[in-house]
């Protein structure tokens, strides 16, 4: 069992910066490729950003392509989702999830899943 938690969501406005952060205390996170969700009230879930284990390789959904950045330090159990330029659209629920698939499985194999930071863009 994993257990994932995020921090680093809150309030803020149009254009500006925020950074989210998913730890796990118990267990490494260095074997999973991690993955950041969102979901909006009346919206479905969406896969923001991924990486794999290693890092080497991340992904974004079109929709924050540019704005923001994922990583991880393995060394400190944690990964990090760097959001800019933020819209009020961005507003959500965001939270992380561990994967046993490569980060090209997009949705699939999410076995462990954080319960989410509220982040809010005011326009």
């Amino acid at each position: 069992q994993v257990q994932l938690v995020e921090t680093g969501g809150g309030l803020v406005q149009t254009g500006g910066s925020l950074r989210l952060s998913c730890s796990a205390s118990e267990r490494t996170l260095s074997s999973f490729t991690m993955g950041w969700f969102r979901q909006a009230p009346g919206k479905e879930r969406e896969l923001v950003a991924v990486i794999s284990w290693s890092g080497g390789t991340t992904d974004y959904a079109d929709s924050v392509k540019g704005r923001f950045t994922v990583s991880r330090d393995n060394a400190r159990n944690t990964v990090y989702l760097q959001m800019d330029s933020l819209r009020p659209e961005d507003t959500a629920i965001y939270s992380c999830a561990a994967s046993h698939l490569p980060p090209s499985a997009a949705y699939r194999g999410y076995l462990y899943w954080g319960q989410g930071t509220q982040v809010t863009v005011s326009s």
